[in-house]
């Protein structure tokens, strides 16, 4: 019987293998010889921390002195969107659930806004026929 190599093994040398293909330069400092000079020494550096996130994760912070916004938790289960907001602030928030459909002819929703008052919770739901790609919480002022 004959030994095959290990996925582990097989990958590694795959991403090498493009590492060269992709990155113009790597083949030869990979060999050990001079870094490549002129237009095939670019090579592309992108910090992450750039590249936003979709959909937004949290609301950006308020200022120090403005207090608003309600809590929301987004759970996403095939299909189906629950998400739970607790308003801990002073003032009444309007929140809006938006969900994005993965399948190109479903349709997307962005449910009614509702009111939180402070210290209150609500619950809001959405869903898409198959998979959903993405789900938020939007908030504004009443």
């Amino acid at each position: 019987m004959r030994a095959r190599p290990s996925r582990t093994a097989s990958l590694l040398v795959t991403s090498v293998v493009l590492t060269g293909l992709l990155i113009p330069g790597a083949a030869a400092q990979s060999a050990g010889d001079e870094p490549a000079h002129g237009p095939e020494a670019a090579v592309a550096v992108v910090d992450l921390a750039e590249i936003p996130a979709e959909p937004p994760v949290r609301p950006a912070p308020a200022a120090g002195q403005e207090l608003f916004g309600a809590d929301c938790d987004t759970e996403i289960t095939g299909s189906q969107v629950i998400a739970s907001c607790h308003n801990s602030y002073p003032e009444t928030d309007l929140v809006t659930l938006h969900v994005e459909c993965d399948r190109w002819w479903d349709v997307d929703a962005d449910a009614a806004p509702v009111a939180v008052d402070p210290a209150g919770r609500v619950a809001l739901t959405g869903r898409c026929w198959k998979e959903v790609r993405s789900a938020w919480v939007s908030h504004r002022r009443p």
